[in-house]
């Protein structure tokens, strides 16, 4: 079913999604819709990952404790994130799972 909504979506366009889903919007290019792509062929594939894992990477890209070769990008990526913000995205993520 989510598979089938993040399609009707990206056909459409409208907008029915959650802060989330709206945020991963920017992720899309690298990750895939779902999640489901090692970014660039560097990254984890981030739909395998847990919420709190997501947490954490994404926290540690904003402050550079988290990342190897991709973490100058991912920093531009997440610097201006809140911590709600964060933890929508990694909610949406976590639920991507195939």
């Amino acid at each position: 079913m989510k598979k089938i909504l993040i399609a009707l979506i990206t056909l459409s366009g409208i907008l029915i999604a959650s802060e989330g889903a709206e945020l991963y919007t920017k992720c899309v290019g690298c990750h895939g819709a779902l999640g489901e792509k090692s970014a660039l062929g560097k990254s984890r594939v981030i739909n395998e990952m847990g919420q709190e894992d997501i947490i954490t990477a994404l926290k540690g890209y904003q402050d550079g404790s988290y990342g190897g070769v991709m973490k100058a990008l991912m920093k531009g990526q997440v610097a201006n994130l809140s911590e709600q913000q964060i933890t929508a995205l990694a909610d949406e993520i976590s639920h991507m799972k195939q």
